[in-house]
């Protein structure tokens, strides 16, 4: 016998993603740390969230984050789990990490896994118009607040120490503005 009983343990599905081809299609399943590190392709969701005065969310990550801990990060993201949509990850990062329970976001654009998005293909979506109240999970998100356009142009042209290599990859390729 290969496995044992004590083998079909739960296994923690945020743990493990979809390392894909060029296209897009799902070629094994693998440990998110391991696809990071061997620089595979993989599948991400990113959201952004605006306001009714069309300011963006941002988040500062959390300290105990492994990857950009304490920099100021986009409004929410995460890895698609093993066979989940990306529109239904959309809605569970949200939830996750900021607390928002919505019904649908808006799909944007999906960019291709390279260098710049840490071989990832990215899926963006948008929560346009926000009007509830943002409280941010301890455990991902240290703060947020909303940046006007001219505020975050300042940040990225002034501080981009403090910004995730992955925030000012969008915000060079004009994504970070509302629709």
């Amino acid at each position: 016998m290969i496995f044992s009983k004590k083998s079909s343990a739960r296994i923690d599905p945020a743990r493990f993603v979809e390392v894909v081809d060029g296209n897009n299609r799902p070629l094994a399943v693998l440990d998110k740390d391991m696809a990071h590190r061997q620089l595979l392709r993989h599948r991400s969701v990113q959201v952004l969230v605006f306001n009714t005065d069309k300011k963006i969310y941002l988040q500062k990550r959390s300290a105990n984050k492994r990857f950009f801990p304490g920099r100021w990060d986009i409004s929410a993201r995460t890895h698609p789990h093993v066979s989940e949509a990306s529109a239904d990850a959309a809605l569970r990062v949200l939830r996750e990490e900021l607390n928002l329970t919505v019904e649908h976001t808006q799909f944007v654009r999906t960019l291709p896994a390279c260098a710049e998005t840490g071989f990832e293909h990215i899926s963006i979506y948008t929560l346009p118009r926000n009007t509830q109240p943002i409280t941010p999970n301890s455990d991902e998100v240290s703060e947020g607040y909303h940046f006007s356009r001219e505020e975050l142009t300042c940040l990225v042209k002034e501080f981009r120490e403090l910004l995730t290599p992955n925030l000012v990859t969008l915000w060079e390729a004009g994504l970070l503005v509302s629709v």
